[in-house]
């Protein structure tokens, strides 16, 4: 149903459309009363304020934005989930100097710089982990802080949009550096939880990443002087019939690193939707139903950077990616002979 026109807004099937350079710098509602002849201005809005429209694998929430070409417009079948809101991020640990929270899936830490002029009305419909968690920290320390005035967090690492887990932010410019140096060291330790297609090995991935690896994706090279070192421990964990639930140790903190490797090896992650194609190939199935992307950062360890004390924490499941794996489970045990 790619690139054709939508008759209707009860298909069963996502519709996914191609931004040309005809359709370019218009708004997504324009785009869509085209794509869908018939439907009227309020119809195409309350498909998007519903969830059911994604711009490049992204929810939608604003009929105002302008496409560019080669946007991926996607309609979906049925509503998305609910972004998340300050409830749903849950501090673990605060102090002056740093916080470390459990983030949920669906927001990204910081917005992108192509987004930074976005106006403030559009960035509150998806607002970024670095934006709420200010106003979140000023609450829970009920702090009454001058109008517009809100305390600054430090970002010093990443997770995917679609990623769980835990994270820790510095607060300050000397936690900031301290932290930083344990990143770079590989001194912080960090383990994930993903379930992956077949039945990886436990093995020691290390490669050299680049941004292209020749078809505008990240990957790994061969070239010699080339892309930033990435090394991931993999460790199965648990076979679920034609699944494993596996843990993965990362050395290094490089970009989509463990996509990258498990999809390179074969096994790309459950909900993979970028690195489930290898390179000049057809994408690999996935029949999983998962979710989103099966990947949930599980552990955090550092040396908090001024008391010099080693904290450690951990995080369990989030619910989506439970239930998920509960069910490959019951299917495997009906599976077996």
């Amino acid at each position: 149903m790619a690139d054709q026109a939508v008759s209707t807004m009860t298909s069963r099937e996502a519709v996914v459309h191609h931004v040309t350079a005809q359709q370019a710098n218009q708004t997504v509602a324009a785009l869509l009363r085209t794509l869908m002849p018939g439907q009227s201005w309020s119809q195409v809005r309350n498909l998007i304020a519903v969830r059911r429209v994604m711009i490049n694998g992204n929810l939608c929430l604003d009929p105002a934005r302008r496409l560019k070409e080669g946007d991926v417009l996607k309609i979906l079948p049925h509503p998305g989930p609910k972004p998340p809101t300050q409830e749903d991020i849950k501090i673990r640990y605060l102090d002056g100097q740093i916080i470390v929270i459990e983030k949920p899936a669906g927001i990204t830490t910081v917005r992108h710089p192509a987004e930074a002029d976005w106006p403030a009305r559009r960035k509150q419909l998806q607002p970024t982990l670095d934006e709420l968690l200010p106003r979140i920290i000023a609450r829970y320390e009920n702090k009454r802080l001058p109008k517009g005035k809100m305390p600054r967090i430090r970002p010093v690492h990443r997770l995917d949009r679609e990623t769980s887990g835990l994270m820790v932010f510095a607060r300050t410019a000397e936690a900031e550096r301290h932290l930083g140096l344990q990143f770079r060291k590989h001194t912080i330790h960090r383990r994930y939880l993903a379930i992956v297609l077949g039945a990886p090995k436990e093995q020691t991935i290390d490669t050299y990443l680049v941004r292209d690896r020749g078809d505008k994706r990240r990957g790994s090279t061969k070239l010699k002087g080339v892309g930033k070192r990435a090394i991931t421990h993999v460790k199965p964990l648990e076979r679920l019939g034609d699944y494993t639930l596996i843990e993965c140790r990362l050395e290094t903190g490089r970009t989509h690193q463990i996509r990258i490797h498990l999809a390179e090896k074969g096994h790309p992650l459950c909900g993979e939707k970028v690195y489930n194609q290898p390179l000049f190939q057809p994408p690999i199935p996935d029949h999983s139903g998962a979710p989103r992307l099966a990947l949930h950062a599980a552990e955090l360890g550092f040396e908090h950077p001024t008391t010099g004390e080693h904290l450690h924490f951990e995080m369990p499941l989030p619910s989506d990616l439970q239930e998920f794996l509960d069910r490959l489970r019951r299917q495997a045990r009906r599976q077996k002979p």
